[in-house]
């Protein structure tokens, strides 16, 4: 899996709920949303943006996987699967899916009410922005450097965020995010015959960079949750995580996570099988 394939992912897990496991481990709620309340949560969330943020960079991922894997040969072919694997109508289906499975009636409310505020606006739009421009490999350094220069240090709005990924639990889910989709990437290798690594062999890799996947998505994540949140006032900062805290910021969470371990689960490792498809063409 690309570099650019783990950042991908790591994007993926923060993006709407640094806008802001699976259903299954959580008490169920007393009543569940409908689909058109799960559609106007995600057209409040603006779940649109959100895709064609994360298509645009499994498309950059397809390249570096062209290139790097496939030694720039997987053409056409490859172009399409990588357009068929990143369908935004499917990867945006599976996210409401995933709010009216998992969050009740009022806490949906809940969660339209507070990102449908001025100050849920402003934190929406901060928040893609920043994603946007963490695509740029420069702007990403200049995010991980201003984040290291703070690290350790008094600083309030990085006590603020650090609050934030607290509440929210966002450093382990995105570190499971990345490894999981690691796995499933290979996994996917392993179903089109390419390497010849069962369950086990798989996993004890992906474990073996467990060290080296935690330190950079510690960067990575502070360095983009400090650039989207500087310009927030202490007051939106601090109104952010009290609504993390509650019941419905708590569900919301978990149905964003949830939504994103499903969408990359499938899209990883049909990027794996889809790339010992274009190696084995090439062998023939």
């Amino acid at each position: 899996m690309t570099a650019r394939a783990a950042r991908m992912a790591r994007g993926a897990w923060c993006l709407v709920r640094a806008l802001a496991v699976c259903a299954a481990l959580l008490p169920p709620p007393a009543a569940r949303a409908d689909g058109a309340t799960a559609e106007r949560l995600g057209e409040v969330l603006r779940l649109d943006e959100v895709v064609a943020v994360l298509r645009e960079e499994g498309e950059a991922n397809g390249r570096e996987l062209d290139r790097d894997m496939l030694g720039g040969n997987g053409g056409a072919w490859w172009a399409r699967q990588v357009a068929r694997i990143h369908d935004a109508d499917r990867m945006k289906a599976v996210m409401v899916q995933a709010l009216g499975n998992t969050m009740s009636d009022a806490e949906i409310a809940a969660g339209i009410a507070f990102f449908d505020s001025a100050t849920g606006r402003h934190i929406l739009t901060l928040e893609t922005s920043a994603r946007r421009a963490m695509a740029d490999p420069e702007i990403e350094a200049i995010a991980r450097a201003a984040y290291a220069q703070v690290q350790g240090s008094d600083d309030a709005r990085l006590a603020a965020v650090a609050r934030f990924v607290a509440i929210n639990d966002l450093l382990e889910r995105n570190v499971a995010g990345v490894m999981n989709a690691t796995y499933q990437f290979y996994r996917g290798m392993a179903d089109g015959g390419t390497i010849k690594l069962d369950d086990r062999a798989i996993l004890a890799d992906v474990w073996s960079g467990e060290e080296e996947t935690r330190a950079d998505t510690e960067s990575w994540l502070f360095g983009f949750l400090l650039m989207a949140y500087r310009p927030l006032s202490d007051v939106e900062m601090a109104d952010y995580n009290a609504f993390s805290r509650t019941g419905a910021g708590q569900a919301l969470n978990a149905a964003l996570f949830e939504g994103f371990e499903v969408m990359y689960r499938d899209i990883s490792h049909a990027l794996g099988l889809a790339a010992a498809q274009a190696m084995s063409f090439s062998e023939l």
